[in-house]
């Protein structure tokens, strides 16, 4: 089983960022079909999205060896835990993306 380390979305948009700066400063912009951010908004999406899909991953994973046969106490406690940490990662995704998207509104309306 892969994990995620605590800080990856962290340091995901940070590299995003620091990427967006660079181009910034020289007058370009990333994105599109290069796979880059335009926005550090779109590189924390990207990260939430990348975390998302490690985890349904997981979960996928876990559920194959138990339609296996793999129906142990351990892999179902496994899959239950992976799925509530599905539920949270979500949860959690959705909550900053809203909280983002307002705190830019607010911003849009202010200037």
């Amino acid at each position: 089983m892969t994990t995620i380390s605590n800080d990856a979305i962290g340091n995901f948009i940070g590299r995003a960022s620091m990427h967006n700066d660079q181009n910034t400063l020289r007058g370009t912009r990333t994105g599109g079909a290069s796979g880059g951010s335009a926005s550090w908004y779109e590189a924390m999406s990207r990260a939430w999205g990348q975390t998302l899909d490690a985890q349904a991953t997981r979960i996928t994973n876990l559920s194959d060896v138990i339609g296996q046969g793999g129906d142990q106490p351990s892999n179902v406690v496994a899959l239950t835990a992976e799925s509530l940490r599905m539920q949270f990662l979500s949860n959690n995704a959705s909550t900053s993306q809203n909280s983002v998207g307002q705190a830019l509104e607010t911003l849009g309306r202010k200037q």
